[in-house]
């Protein structure tokens, strides 16, 4: 975990983190305390949703930071998101994404050479 981030994962989760898949192929970041938040939506989903239920849920990991910042993730998770040596970590505001960095590079010129979603029409940068 960046440095930038630890103080603040240290201070306001115990240093405690989960783990779990992401639709898009990479891998969910949460500190605890969102974790939790986001189980109890993610549980109470309908039936129709049975299969989200067991992706996000069932594959959720819970780690802690050592002193250093690292994080040991599971060798089922990482293949999950095929993380190799080089990852990219990004934050998303309530957590992070753990991306393998040639999975991102190629994601992101994908999207890039692609229209803006509608989403965007009136949004200003």
């Amino acid at each position: 975990m960046p440095t930038r981030h630890r103080d603040v994962l240290s201070a306001t989760a115990a240093s405690q983190l989960t783990i779990t898949k992401h639709p898009h192929g990479c891998l969910m970041v949460f500190p605890r305390p969102e974790w939790e938040k986001f189980r109890d939506r993610i549980a109470a989903l309908p039936m129709s949703a049975q299969w989200w239920k067991r992706i996000f849920l069932g594959n959720a990991m819970d780690v802690d930071m050592d002193a250093t910042g690292r994080v040991l993730i599971s060798p089922e998770l990482r293949a999950a998101a095929a993380i190799g040596k080089d990852t990219m970590l990004l934050g998303m505001g309530n957590h992070f994404e753990l991306w393998d960095k040639a999975t991102y590079d190629a994601q992101e010129a994908q999207a890039m050479q692609g229209d803006m979603p509608d989403v965007f029409k009136d949004f200003s940068f």
